[in-house]
């Protein structure tokens, strides 16, 4: 089976063409070529599939072999693999995800995609938007605050009570903003977070610092596949709280431990627009 290696600022995933390549159990292979020591080492596999509304579908599956319904930094490698390797030229591009058809602008030099701008839709907010469930949290309910658009979390992290900030750009993160966001311990609190039991479907976690009100810094926990060096959704996602709680202006350059990710969230539109690069490392052929 022929597979792609790209990344988006770290974020690396294994992209197979499957209008040519037969992938029978997805799931199973995104943990095996996903494995860091026995696979090729990726955060999961993207499979790039015809559309019948778009340029190009794409399915994506975490390291773990979970399937989830949207990745930013991988959108745009799909658009670009799509555009390299001639399954398309349309520009700008659609491509069909788990939460519609997005559209991306691309930057092309020298007959090659470098960068794109994907218009990422609106960002929605609240405990129905990510699926929580009041109930199941027990002592440590979610509830919403009067002030701003949070929610109260009884999670503790250096003796401070957290406040969970619930956005879905078409799959669900809990944005938590801290002065130090280098102090945070991403391996314990990260997959304490995503399993917590108000969010039955898991979570992706995203630890976030304001640098300015145009710079925030931020760190990844992601479902399904743990410290991520960088999250397309999840910076959008930071935005659109930051935003919201008036901690940020709308246009801001997301930092990320990959790289920096330029973020719009469209006052007229109400779009979120997420531009940053794709990059193609290698391929191979992987023993079915």
């Amino acid at each position: 089976m022929r597979f792609t290696k790209m990344h988006g600022l770290g974020n690396d995933y294994i992209y197979v063409d499957a209008s040519k390549e037969k992938v029978a159990d997805p799931a199973g292979l995104a943990r095996a070529i996903s494995h860091r020591h026995y696979g090729v080492g990726s955060d999961g596999l993207i499979l790039i599939l015809p559309s019948d509304r778009a340029d190009v579908r794409m399915r994506m599956f975490n390291a773990d072999g979970s399937e989830g319904e949207m990745c930013g930094n991988g959108v745009r490698c799909v658009a670009k693999y799509a555009f390299d390797h001639g399954l398309s030229k349309s520009n700008p591009m659609r491509v069909e995800t788990g939460r519609g058809v997005l559209s991306l602008q691309l930057e092309v030099h020298a007959g090659k995609v470098q960068r794109a701008t994907v218009d990422m839709d609106e960002p929605m907010f609240g405990m129905q938007a990510v699926g929580a469930v009041q109930g199941a949290m027990g002592r440590n309910a979610l509830f919403k605050k009067e002030t701003e658009a949070a929610y109260a979390l009884a999670y503790e992290v250096g003796g401070h009570h957290l406040e969970a900030h619930l956005v879905s750009m078409g799959n669900p993160h809990a944005v938590f903003f801290t002065d130090n966001v280098d102090a945070i311990d991403l391996l314990t609190h990260g997959p304490k977070l995503e399993t917590y039991a108000g969010f039955p479907g898991r979570i992706n976690v995203h630890f976030a610092q304001v640098v300015s009100p145009g710079h925030i810094k931020m760190r990844t926990w992601e479902r399904g596949s743990g410290v991520t060096l960088a999250c397309g959704t999840g910076a959008c996602a930071v935005v659109a709280a930051a935003v919201l709680a008036k901690k940020s202006a709308r246009r801001v350059k997301v930092t990320l431990p990959g790289g920096d990710l330029e973020i719009h969230w469209d006052e007229t539109g109400n779009h979120v627009f997420m531009t940053g690069p794709a990059v193609e490392i290698f391929s191979g052929d992987w023993p079915a």
